[in-house]
């Protein structure tokens, strides 16, 4: 939903639509200074299921005729990720991948390797064996991630395999 973010579609927004129409980003406030540049990337992330680098969400702003700059892009994202209003992955080649969170909650993700499309999951048996491994080597206050990637049916069925 992009309604209410000046310039969206429009091209860049005045300074007196700016001070008509706040910024404002889904969630609470993105750290930093609240821009139009960094809600069009706030805005972008409620439009998309899959979890996207900041390059792709750099390149969407970019075909949408919103100028936000790369680095304001991850800038923002981090912002987000610091905030745990994003959720981040990193691929098998190392890049780091985002997502809106649809839970606050903490969960896992079963992401498809060929279209991006992610499933939140919990998993009660990881958090047992994380909790017992932390304990018996003495550690206190532990986080983890569990990232499990794969083919999705949708994929799988259109290459064959």
């Amino acid at each position: 939903m992009t309604a209410g973010v000046p310039g969206w579609h429009n091209g860049p927004a005045s300074r007196e639509d700016v001070r008509r129409n706040p910024v404002t980003t889904a969630g609470p406030p993105v750290k930093g200074r609240a821009t139009r540049q960094r809600a069009a990337v706030s805005a972008a992330l409620q439009e998309v299921e899959e979890f996207r680098s900041a390059q792709e969400l750099h390149d969407m702003l970019k075909h949408k005729g919103d100028s936000v700059g790369l680095t304001t892009v991850y800038r923002t994202l981090q912002s987000l990720a610091d905030a745990g209003e994003v959720d981040v992955l990193r691929t098998d080649e190392g890049e780091s991948v985002y997502r809106r969170c649809s839970t606050g909650d903490h969960h896992h993700h079963l992401v498809c390797r060929t279209c991006g499309k992610a499933v939140e999951v919990e998993g009660p048996a990881v958090e047992k064996w994380a909790e017992a491994i932390a304990a018996e080597h003495g550690y206190v206050n532990v986080a983890h991630t569990v990232e499990i990637f794969g083919t999705c049916a949708d994929c799988a069925g259109a290459s064959g395999g």
